[in-house]
């Protein structure tokens, strides 16, 4: 008990060091909206919190325009054109996958039907009921099964693996109608997450997807999480297989910033490492995902979730700068990590704005020093 109390005193100790060393130093802190020492985001012609798109993690308007016509109009054909259109092994297609999924899930979940009311996502029934053998339908439909399984039930539990292995056998149907696309196999990387694929099995489900897009961005992301220590891996086996990735990248590829990805994923929930945001592991990963993200092509869609990624840790590591001309790319869409984990992705997303910018201007920076 006395062991106890002494590291508890030790904590509180240390708590009151770092205040008054950020007050030596001048450090950086949120203060009510219109506080003379209030910074203003709207001086560098951010989006207002209330106007940040939570679906996408940059911007997409022919999806944006296609899912405001089929959820107008509940007529899916716009959905299936449009995927029919979209390359089948770039990443726009996952991504596109996964909003229209999306999208019919959370009709579902504010609309759950009953006695003479017709559910939410009914475009979504009937599109697979008027094309079987749609490709896009299908995968839409088992990336569907596999947000409901996460999204309506607790994992391990009989209801949640009902779901997933219906969303597995969908996966399969997917991939009979599209051999060539790695998108039904980047949807079953969820299935076997939650139902804990063994690590043959896995890796089997790995190869299809290799064979098939070997530098896809958003399946390393899919396939990272199973490795994570919180689901079937160790901190040692994300971080293997993030910089197996990122060494083999070919030039202009994203993939070179994996390792950020498995540092956030293992972030220790209480840090009492000082300057643990400027140790030489985070520096080395950021340092990564800057280059990967100045070498991309401007085009790529995943580069909005590297810079939404590094803004998180360029705040944390008051590196206030670079952080803003991160968010000079990336601000007015917020659907990607962190703020994703957050019950208010928007208002997550503006707090790490605002430091950024009182951290860039209590360093003498303003909206004409800043690179546009």
């Amino acid at each position: 008990m006395e062991i106890l109390w002494v590291l508890m005193a030790l904590v509180m100790l240390g708590f009151v060091l770092l205040q008054l060393s950020r007050r030596r130093r001048g450090a950086v802190g949120l203060v009510e909206p219109g506080h003379p020492d209030a910074a203003d985001p709207a001086n560098y012609g951010f989006a207002r919190e209330e106007e940040l798109d939570i679906r996408m993690p940059g911007p997409d308007e022919d999806l944006l325009d296609v899912l405001d016509l089929v959820q107008r109009t509940q007529d899916y054909r716009g959905a299936q054109q449009l995927l029919a259109g979209t390359e089948a092994k770039g990443e726009r297609r996952w991504q596109r996958v996964q909003a229209f999924a999306g999208a019919a899930s959370l009709e579902l979940r504010q609309r759950p039907g009953g006695v003479g009311e017709t559910p939410g996502g009914q475009w979504l029934r009937v599109w697979r009921a008027e094309m079987p053998k749609d490709a896009g339908g299908a995968a839409v439909h088992a990336e569907f099964l596999v947000q409901q399984a996460w999204r309506t039930a607790t994992p391990g539990s009989d209801d949640f693996r009902i779901i997933m292995e219906e969303a597995k056998a969908a996966c399969g149907e997917a991939a009979l109608l599209a051999p060539g696309d790695p998108v039904p196999y980047i949807i079953e990387l969820s299935v076997a997450r939650g139902l804990g694929y063994p690590r043959e099995e896995f890796e089997q489900l790995w190869l299809k997807i290799l064979d098939r897009a070997p530098n896809h961005m958003g399946a390393h992301l899919a396939a990272l999480q199973y490795w994570c220590e919180k689901w079937h891996g160790s901190r040692e086996l994300a971080y293997s297989f993030a910089e197996a990735a990122a060494a083999r990248a070919p030039r202009g590829s994203l993939l070179a910033a994996m390792p950020l990805f498995a540092v956030f994923e293992h972030l220790p929930e209480v840090n009492l490492v000082s300057g643990f945001y400027q140790s030489e592991v985070v520096t080395k990963a950021v340092h990564g995902a800057l280059h990967a993200v100045h070498s991309a092509h401007p085009d790529d869609p995943m580069q909005a979730h590297v810079r939404h990624l590094l803004v998180f840790f360029l705040v944390r590591g008051e590196r206030w700068a670079e952080a803003m001309n991160q968010l000079m790319v990336i601000d007015g869409h917020v659907g990607a990590l962190p703020w994703t984990l957050s019950a208010d992705p928007a208002a997550e997303f503006a707090v790490y704005r605002a430091l950024a910018v009182a951290g860039y201007e209590a360093n003498g920076g303003s909206p004409a020093t800043l690179p546009h």
